[in-house]
C-alpha cells in the first residue's frame, strides 16, 4: 500500500473495509458471524489467510473460522489451543499498537506449542519489510469497555493473519485498518454471542430482576421475530393462564389476530381430547404436544414448552410459552402407526393389531364362578341359506352388559376393568358378550389360479368392503392374512351372532368384478366367545376350530355359491 496512488488505495480499502463491517454486523447467526469476520480480513484488508480464534468458556481458544485457504480449513478448523500457549504468544514479539508482530527469527521457539497453525517454510527475506512465510501477526479482539471503547474489556478472541498479497509486512495503514476490524468484529462476535445466549439469559433473568431490566430490549426482539410461536401469559391471580403477548408466528399459525388472542388462555384454544394433557402439562420446564383450534375451526399439532418469568421481589409473574408446528411430524408419525397396524391391500386392521385390540379386552384372571365359554362345546351352526335375520340390537355398551360376583370387577391393576364373558352354551338366556367370527373364503385359490393374483387381490379388496360394511361402528373387521378375516362385534348373543355371520356370508356370495369378469367365492364362518382367563391366541384358535367344524359340515359343492 506504500505507492505514489496511495490515497487511491486508501479510499477503496476504505470502502471494502465499510462493507466487510456491515456484513459482519448483520450476519443471522454466530457461525456467521465469525465467518464473515474471517471472509472480510481476506476480501478487505489484503491478506491471503485469515483465521478467527474464539475464546471458550473453559479459557482455551478454538479456530472457529478461516478463509482463504480451504487446505488449512479442513486440517484446523475446530482445533483449539490453550489458554497458556495463547498468553505466550500475545506477551512476545513486536508491538503494533494493538497487534502482536512475531518475527520468523523469534517464532521457532512456538513450533512445537498446542496451538493450531499452518505456515510453509522458505526462503530469507531479501530485503528489510519483506514477509517471511513463518512470521506471525495477531490482532486480539477485546470487549468494548466500560466507557464503550478502548480494549479495557474481556478477552473475545484473537485474528491471525498470514501472507499479504503485496509480499510485505504491512505498514501504517495496514496495521490501523487491522487494530480497528478487529475492535468492530469484537463487537459483532459479543452481539452475536448475545443473540445465541438469549435462551439461557431468559433462565437467569427469571432468578435476577435487575438482569431482567437491563435485557428487556433484547428479551423483546428475541420474542417478536423469533421463528416459532411464542406467547406470555398470566400466571396466578384471579386471571392465570390468561394470554397477555403474543408475536407474529403465532399469530400466523392459527390464524388468529394479536389483539383476539388476548381473549383467550390456551385452555381455550386446545382440542376438546387434549384438555387434560394441557392440564397435565408442568408450568416450569414443561412439555406437551397437543392440538391448537385455528380461526378456520380446524386444528393444528404443537408441541409447547413452557418456563416461568421470575420478578426478584414477588416471584413467578409470567408464563413464556414456545409454540412449535410439528403438524408434518404428527402426520407422518400417524401414517407410519397406520402402515403399521393395517393390512396394505385391504386398509383393514391387521393380526397384530387384531390382537392387541382383542388383548386389550381380556385380563387373565377368570371371573368367580363363570365357565370359559369361549372353548365350550358347541354344535357347528346350521347352514346359512336358510337364515336372514336381522343383525341383533345395536347394544355397545362395554362394562354394563353383565353380572359380576361381587369382587370380580377391580384386582391386579385392572381399576374399573369389567370381565368380558360370553353367553351360556346351553341356552339363550339372553347374556351378551364379545363374539369373535373366524371368516375363511371358500373356492378363492382356484381364483388365484385361473385369473391371476390381480383378480385375487381385487377379491380380497371388495370382500373387506362389504364386510366393513355389513357391521356396525365399533365393531372390528381384520385381514388375518391370505383369504382369513375375523370379525370382533361387541355385545352380542349367540343368535345375535349367528344371524350377523348369515348376513355377512350372504353378501359375500355376490358376484364381484375382477379384472373385467364376474366371479364368486363363499365364506365359511367360525363363532367364537372372548372370555377373560384366555389369551387372544386361545380365543382365535378357537373360532378357527370353529369355522373349519362349519365348513366340513356342509358339502363341497355347496361351499361356494354358483
Amino acid at each position: 500500500m506504500e505507492t505514489e496512488s496511495e490515497p487511491y488505495v486508501r479510499l477503496a480499502s476504505l470502502r471494502q473495509l465499510h462493507q466487510a463491517m456491515a456484513d459482519m454486523n448483520t450476519a443471522r447467526s454466530l457461525a456467521d458471524t465469525l465467518q464473515t469476520v474471517a471472509d472480510g480480513v481476506v476480501g478487505a484488508l489484503g491478506y491471503e489467510l485469515a483465521a478467527v480464534n474464539l475464546v471458550r468458556p473453559d479459557g482455551d481458544l478454538v479456530v472457529a473460522a478461516l478463509a482463504g485457504n480451504t487446505a488449512a480449513e479442513a486440517l484446523i478448523t475446530g482445533r483449539a489451543g490453550s489458554r497458556e500457549s495463547w498468553d505466550r504468544r500475545l506477551n512476545m514479539g513486536e508491538r503494533w499498537g494493538d497487534l502482536i508482530f512475531i518475527p520468523h527469527s523469534e517464532g521457532w521457539v512456538l513450533d512445537d506449542d498446542d496451538v493450531p497453525q499452518w505456515y510453509t517454510d522458505g526462503p530469507a527475506p531479501r530485503f528489510e519489510d519483506e514477509w517471511h512465510p513463518s512470521d506471525r501477526l495477531f490482532a486480539p479482539m477485546y470487549a468494548p469497555g466500560p466507557q464503550g471503547g478502548g480494549n479495557s474489556g474481556e478477552l473475545v478472541g484473537v485474528l491471525s493473519v498470514d501472507r499479504p498479497r503485496n509480499g510485505r509486512r504491512p505498514g501504517a495503514w495496514g496495521r490501523e485498518a487491522l487494530q480497528m476490524y478487529a475492535f468492530q468484529a469484537a463487537i459483532a462476535i459479543s452481539n452475536a454471542r448475545l443473540r445465541a445466549n438469549m435462551q439461557r439469559a431468559l433462565v437467569r433473568l427469571e432468578r435476577d430482576q435487575q438482569a431482567l431490566r437491563a435485557s428487556e430490549e433484547s428479551f423483546r426482539q428475541a420474542f417478536e421475530y423469533a421463528p416459532s410461536g411464542m406467547a406470555i401469559a398470566e400466571m396466578g391471580g384471579d386471571q392465570h393462564g390468561r394470554i397477555l403477548r403474543t408475536n407474529d408466528a403465532l399469530c400466523r399459525l392459527l390464524g388468529r389476530p394479536a389483539s383476539a388472542m388476548r381473549r383467550y388462555s390456551f385452555s381455550d384454544l386446545v382440542h376438546p381430547e387434549d384438555i387434560g394433557t394441557l392440564l397435565r402439562t408442568s408450568a416450569e420446564g414443561g412439555r406437551a404436544e397437543l392440538r391448537l383450534g385455528r380461526r378456520d375451526g380446524t386444528y393444528v399439532w404443537v408441541s409447547l414448552r413452557n418456563s416461568v418469568v421470575a420478578d426478584a421481589a414477588d416471584g413467578p409473574r409470567f408464563l413464556l410459552t414456545h409454540v412449535e408446528d410439528i403438524e408434518e411430524r404428527k402426520r407422518r408419525e400417524l401414517q407410519l402407526a397406520h402402515r403399521a397396524s393395517h393390512d396394505s391391500l385391504t386398509g383393514l386392521p391387521n393380526s397384530a393389531e387384531l390382537r392387541s385390540r382383542l388383548a386389550s379386552r381380556l385380563c387373565r384372571q377368570q371371573p368367580q364362578g363363570v365357565l370359559p365359554a369361549a372353548v365350550d362345546s358347541m354344535e357347528p351352526f346350521e347352514s346359512f341359506d336358510s337364515h336372514d335375520a336381522a343383525y341383533g340390537p345395536p347394544a355397545f355398551d362395554r362394562g354394563h352388559d353383565f353380572d359380576f360376583p361381587p369382587g370380580a370387577e377391580t384386582f391386579d391393576g385392572y381399576d374399573h376393568h369389567v370381565h368380558t364373558v360370553a353367553p351360556a352354551a346351553e341356552f339363550d338366556d339372553g347374556a351378551k358378550g364379545l363374539a369373535v367370527l373366524f371368516c375363511d373364503l371358500d373356492g378363492f385359490k382356484s381364483i388365484n389360479d385361473r385369473f391371476g393374483h390381480n383378480a385375487g387381490d381385487a377379491v380380497l379388496i371388495e370382500v373387506a368392503r362389504r364386510l366393513s360394511n355389513g357391521v356396525r361402528d365399533g365393531d372390528t373387521v381384520a385381514r388375518l392374512g391370505g383369504d382369513e378375516f375375523v370379525i370382533l362385534a361387541d355385545g352380542l348373543g349367540r343368535a345375535d351372532a349367528q344371524d350377523l355371520a348369515v348376513r355377512l356370508r350372504n353378501e359375500i356370495i355376490q358376484p364381484i368384478r375382477a379384472e373385467g369378469r364376474a366371479v364368486r367365492v363363499g365364506a365359511s364362518f367360525g363363532i367364537g366367545w372372548a372370555h377373560c382367563g384366555l389369551t387372544a391366541d386361545e380365543v382365535l384358535k378357537s373360532a378357527d376350530e370353529r369355522m373349519y367344524v362349519e365348513k366340513r359340515s356342509r358339502p363341497k359343492q355347496h361351499r361356494r355359491a354358483g
